[in-house]
């Protein structure tokens, strides 16, 4: 699986140290209460308020350089739309890179 790096929010960032560790402070602080939102929708198994939580998380996904990552994730979304739950297993998955990342940075 690939893994989450800051290429972007250096690009972002042009440099400047304030900003990449404001969006890195921005990331550190909504991804772990996305996630949360998540499991508590999957445990309602309200797939609209999932499929919601999934696009949320797809954009943190992005901002950590995971391309493939974000296509499973935008692939998920959409069988969220028909309630299939097809491709769960490998969300989570990059859930649980991205918190572990998270901690390192």
């Amino acid at each position: 699986m690939e893994q989450p790096n800051l290429t972007y929010v250096d690009q972002l960032a042009r440099g400047d140290e304030n900003i990449k560790k404001t969006l890195i402070d921005v990331i550190k602080s909504e991804f772990p209460e996305e996630k949360k939102e998540y499991y508590e929708s999957l445990a309602a198994k309200d797939y609209k308020k999932i499929e919601e939580n999934v696009h949320k998380l797809k954009h943190k996904i992005s901002i950590l350089g995971l391309e493939k990552s974000y296509e499973l994730a935008n692939a998920f979304e959409h069988n969220l739309r028909e309630k299939s739950r097809k491709g769960e297993e490998d969300f989570e998955q990059i859930l649980n890179t991205i918190t572990a990342y998270i901690k390192t940075i």
